[in-house]
């Protein structure tokens, strides 16, 4: 079994379940915490899918992407947190 063989068989479809899981925590949860932390997640496993792509077809370009899409990831994280921050001491 080479590298290509696990990353189609094993990483691939992993990723692709804990999508799954994830959004259903997305839709499901109770606060609106839980669905920024699940956002969040929701982000990490892309990054996670689009670099496996990435290397399966040898092209360094998806990777600036995926750099691009996690520093959006992290300034919305901390908008948010900034904003509850904001609402606690408000309220």
């Amino acid at each position: 079994m080479s590298l290509f063989d696990f990353y189609y068989y094993f990483i691939l479809p992993v990723l692709s379940l804990s999508v799954l899981l994830v959004f259903v925590r997305f839709v499901k949860g109770p606060g609106i915490v839980d669905r920024v932390v699940a956002l969040d997640l929701l982000i990490t496993i892309g990054i996670g899918i689009i670099a496996v792509y990435s290397v399966l077809t040898g092209q360094s370009t998806f990777l600036d992407i995926a750099m691009i899409l996690a520093l959006i990831a992290f300034l919305g994280t901390v908008a948010f947190s900034y904003y509850l921050e904001k609402r606690e001491k408000n309220g």
